[in-house]
């Protein structure tokens, strides 16, 4: 009798060259999600909100770097060298965001309830979605990669009695995007800052009695957000194009974020080596059996089983409310 469910199991014993490839690009893409639900465990830390705008930031980043570039280009100056000039600038870009951000948007609103502070970042949202489309246009655009000196091309590996495909720009962007995570990871749990971000975590009132500035926290962590949300839209840049689209790639570091604690950085890695690697293994093996598509839903219903079942995620603290 034919098992629907077993059958997937077997093609895995049968071809395991194929399930390394599967596994690899499911690993590539939790990477990518981990860097970007990292820009939201940062932001949440500091102010206890979730930024619903990191997935616009992803895209206007990138689309920043992209608009200095080719605003050079037409005034002759290309090449590598233009190309570090507009990353710099995309970085200063999304340094006055952030700044932009402290001032009108979350000084304002000090003490406001979680759920006004959450709003804004919708209204943060479709700013940057209007201001983008006015700036930038709204077709997509092509990120600089050999500008940026991405690889191109792949390396052909024969293993376990078959061929496995490493894209050289996925080991880039997983290389890339780890030593990012590692950086902001030490950055955060060995520097002052990290250890004033930690203060604000817990109490924005002791914090503030101790001398730490809300301000410039608030600031530094928009400001971090930003530049790993600038390197996460050249990583899926590159890998395809930049658009207003990749927006709804970033959103799923939501389940992400429901897998691995808001809270926590190694639980956004787990989070997005779980959604990486799963989401790849549910569309490649059942996905034939059930019509195609678990891609675009799988990461969702895991979120949902967590929620149910364990609401504060694998790292997350246990919240106990006491009467």
């Amino acid at each position: 009798m034919y098992d629907v469910f077993m059958d997937p199991f077997v093609q895995m014993a049968q071809m395991p060259d194929l399930l390394v490839q599967v596994l690899w690009e499911g690993l590539v893409s939790g990477v990518l999600y981990a860097l970007i639900a990292l820009g939201f465990v940062l932001i949440f830390k500091a102010s206890g909100v979730f930024n619903f705008a990191q997935g616009i930031m992803v895209v206007f980043s990138a689309l920043s770097l992209v608009g200095i570039y080719q605003f050079l280009a037409r005034n002759g100056f290309s090449g590598h060298l233009a190309a570090f000039v507009a990353l710099v600038g995309a970085i200063g870009v999304m340094f006055l965001l952030a700044v932009a951000v402290e001032k009108i948007v979350l000084r304002p609103l000090v003490n406001q309830p979680d759920i006004i502070l959450f709003m804004a970042t919708f209204g943060i949202t479709w700013f940057l979605i209007g201001l983008g489309e006015i700036i930038f246009g709204g077709e997509p655009k092509a990120m600089i990669s050999d500008q940026l000196f991405l690889p191109r091309g792949a390396w052909n590996v024969d293993m376990l009695g078959g061929m496995v495909v490493f894209q050289k720009l996925d080991v880039a962007a997983a290389v890339i995007a780890s030593l990012m995570i590692a950086s902001l990871a030490v950055f955060f749990q060995k520097t002052r800052i990290g250890r004033a971000l930690r203060a604000v975590a817990d109490s924005h009132k002791a914090a503030l009695s101790v001398g730490i500035s809300l301000n410039q926290i608030w600031v530094i962590v928009w400001f971090a957000a930003g530049v790993v949300a600038l390197v996460a839209g050249i990583m899926w840049g590159a890998r395809s194009n930049v658009s207003f689209s990749l927006q709804i790639i970033a959103l799923k570091a939501l389940p992400v974020l429901i897998l691995g604690g808001f809270t926590s950085v190694p639980g956004a890695i787990v989070g997005g080596l779980i959604i990486g690697v799963g989401e790849k293994l549910a569309e490649f093996y059942w996905g034939p059996l059930v019509g195609g598509g678990i891609e675009a839903w799988f990461a969702y219903v895991i979120a949902l089983v967590f929620l149910l079942f364990r609401p504060q995620g694998l790292f997350g603290d246990k919240i106990i409310e006491r009467i």
